[in-house]
């Protein structure tokens, strides 16, 4: 039997990371998260997913690592605070390999992107059912315009070409 489970915004989060420069972790108490999976017999049959990051709040936990780079900085969050994805397909390959397929917004620019989404499992909570989902993909920096990188700036540290995407999506019944 097939059963639909929505998101939980407030459960769920994105990590953003490049390396040697910014780390950023956006809480879903203050983004907004909506989609939903279809889970036959604990495996995952259909997914759709879509999330809107405020990537300029106030309460987002945003921290600089071994640079003078500021997330503020590379995503210009004053003319575009907000990263977006809409999925487009959901692909299974096996029960553990899944592909969520999606157009990701970053700076106005936006590129059709493939990201390996898994499904961790089911677990009762407060006598609710919970299904963990991660999705995770690279994101060449590039594609989006986020080309700060000025290498005095940046205490002489090389920026990773690639930025990685960390989702940690929380659905329940």
């Amino acid at each position: 039997m097939k059963t639909k489970w929505t998101i939980d915004s407030n459960q769920s989060d994105v990590l953003i990371k490049m390396r040697h420069s910014i780390i950023a972790y956006l809480a879903g108490s203050i983004n907004k998260f909506n989609g939903h999976i279809d889970i036959e017999n604990n495996e995952i049959k259909d997914a759709s997913i879509e999330f809107f990051l405020d990537v300029n709040t106030k309460d987002a936990k945003l921290e600089q690592i071994d640079s003078h780079l500021k997330m503020k900085d590379l995503f210009d969050v004053t003319a575009y605070p907000i990263i977006s994805f809409k999925s487009t397909s959901f692909e299974k390959v096996t029960k553990n390999i899944n592909f969520l397929k999606g157009n990701l917004t970053i700076k106005n620019i936006t590129k059709a992107v493939e990201l390996d989404a898994e499904f961790i499992g089911i677990n009762a909570y407060n006598g609710d059912k919970k299904a963990a989902f991660e999705i995770t993909g690279k994101i060449n920096r590039k594609d989006f315009d986020l080309t700060f990188n000025s290498f005095n700036q940046n205490s002489g540290l090389a920026l990773g070409q690639d930025i990685k995407l960390i989702a940690n999506l929380e659905f329940t019944v």
